[in-house]
């Protein structure tokens, strides 16, 4: 069967694999590594597949169209976010006008509002595959009856179906991401050595983060992680397939959750001698003694969930650490010469104008590279969500207003005692007093290894230029 799986274009630079789908503040466009997944357990099956990559591509809706048309699909995999799903449900109907008989949306907003998204203008006629998608694609790929596949939904006639929920894969069982189909170049990132390559080590997650999306909807709690050896060989895959590559990252969110997995990679790349710079995603409570180890393997950057400056933000969002741990972690990862990446968040239940600074100051008192500062993210499927709505903080009234009109990452919620236009305010108040402070400017500087990392400076620079300028003429 020839089967289309489309990562649809919504505006310019729009960001659909990250964790937050807009245009990021960063201008960073991430990898598919999730639908390339899904792509190789479809050509394994013996299907014909084209993947387009709009989005990293800037492809407008004529392109989109000549190639399916070339193409000629039988089946059509549509990607799906909140803020662009009436535009992705625009894409599923020009496929099946180009003559794929089947079409299927997948993604977390999909997942967590099935009933509602199919009851959408145009939304009837397509399929909703919940969750981990990969196997139930091949499922419905197969021809076989709607009824007797598992983890989707449907419309027969005025009716909605929902079939049984699939069990949690065995993550050992997918095969690697089906990069032969993009080039990394078309990915950047201002943190990350260019070009790289994302990795997905694991799915699930033990934590209980209220803000989280792909746990509760895509990987669920249950962690399970893929063995060391297969990731190895998932590296020196990458590496084989394309040799330019500068850096890999463990795009897992969960990638240090299990201290024995840490290990095993680790262990497993220095077996094999395998001389590839690598960066990961972590939490703060990880075993510290793991990281002379990630060090001497080749881990360069952590990417880190510090999220808040006080303890009642980190307890209201039930993260799971302390602003000890934090402190603790961040000393001891400097002190080895990793870079360090921190993630923060404005916006906590209870978040006050005076709590949010408290964070702005935690940030600026770690050794810390590079951070980020965004409105806590409120997406259908979360605790969060359900709580926002339910006591009347939700700011938006429609899924188009999960960004703004120029497709910017924006604040979802205003409070009593800290209202949207304050967190918007606070958020860039905290990006430019860590980044615009003279030892900030200068720390940067003396980090730089070589003309690709300042390459990658300069991307970032404009980058952040480009998101403040657009800031002060929406407010001026």
């Amino acid at each position: 069967m020839r089967i289309l799986v489309l990562n649809p274009a919504y505006g310019t630079d729009f960001c659909r694999s990250a964790r937050w789908a807009a245009k990021s503040r960063g201008r960073v466009q991430r990898h598919p590594d999730g639908m390339l997944i899904a792509v190789a357990v479809l050509e394994r099956a013996g299907h014909e597949l084209l993947f387009l990559d709009a989005a990293a591509l800037n492809l407008d809706r004529q392109s989109v169209r000549a190639g399916i048309e070339r193409f000629r699909p039988e089946m059509a995999v549509m990607h799906t976010t909140t803020p662009s799903i009436y535009n992705d449900l625009e894409y599923a109907a020009l496929a099946r006008e180009c003559g794929a008989a089947r079409t299927v949306l997948i993604g977390p907003h999909v997942s967590a509002l099935a009933r509602e998204t199919l009851a959408l203008p145009g939304a009837d006629g397509n399929i909703i595959a919940h969750g981990e998608y990969d196997f139930t694609l091949r499922d419905i790929a197969s021809g076989a009856s709607l009824e007797n596949i598992a983890g989707i939904s449907f419309m027969r006639g005025a009716e909605y179906v929902r079939t049984g929920e699939r069990r949690p894969l065995d993550v050992n069982e997918l095969p690697f991401p089906a990069w032969h189909h993009i080039k990394p170049e078309w990915y950047r990132d201002a943190g990350k050595r260019f070009p790289f390559l994302t990795l997905i080590s694991g799915r699930g997650c033990h934590g209980s983060c209220i803000f989280c999306r792909d746990t509760p909807i895509l990987g669920g709690h249950a962690l399970r992680m893929r063995s060391p050896a297969l990731v190895v060989d998932e590296m020196e895959s990458d590496m084989r397939l394309f040799p330019q590559l500068r850096e890999i990252m463990f795009e897992t969110d969960s990638f240090t959750a299990s201290p024995a997995h840490v290990r095993g990679v680790c262990e497993e790349i220095l077996r094999r001698g395998l001389k590839i710079t690598w960066s990961c995603n972590t939490r703060v409570d990880l075993d510290l003694e793991l990281l002379p180890l990630m060090r001497k393997a080749g881990c360069r950057m952590l990417m880190v969930g510090f999220e808040f400056g006080t303890q009642e933000a980190l307890d209201a969002v039930r993260k799971g650490i302390t602003l000890a741990q934090s402190r603790t972690f961040a000393a001891r990862a400097a002190k080895l010469g990793f870079t360090l990446h921190g993630c923060f968040m404005v916006g906590a239940p209870g978040e006050t104008r005076e709590s949010a600074r408290k964070t702005i100051e935690f940030a600026k008192s770690l050794p810390l590279d590079t951070v980020q500062f965004s409105g806590i993210c409120v997406y259908p499927g979360t605790m969060l969500y359900d709580w926002a709505k339910r006591e009347g903080f939700l700011v938006p009234h429609d899924w188009r207003e999960w960004v703004s009109p120029e497709l910017e990452q924006i604040t979802l919620l205003s409070y009593p005692q800290l209202s949207k236009a304050e967190i918007d305010a606070l958020i860039d108040r905290g990006l430019r007093e860590f980044y615009f402070r003279p030892s900030q400017i200068l720390r940067m500087i003396f980090n730089l290894e070589s003309a690709g990392d300042l390459l990658r400076k300069i991307y970032g620079l404009k980058s952040f230029v480009s998101y403040l300028s657009g800031r002060g003429r929406k407010h001026g």
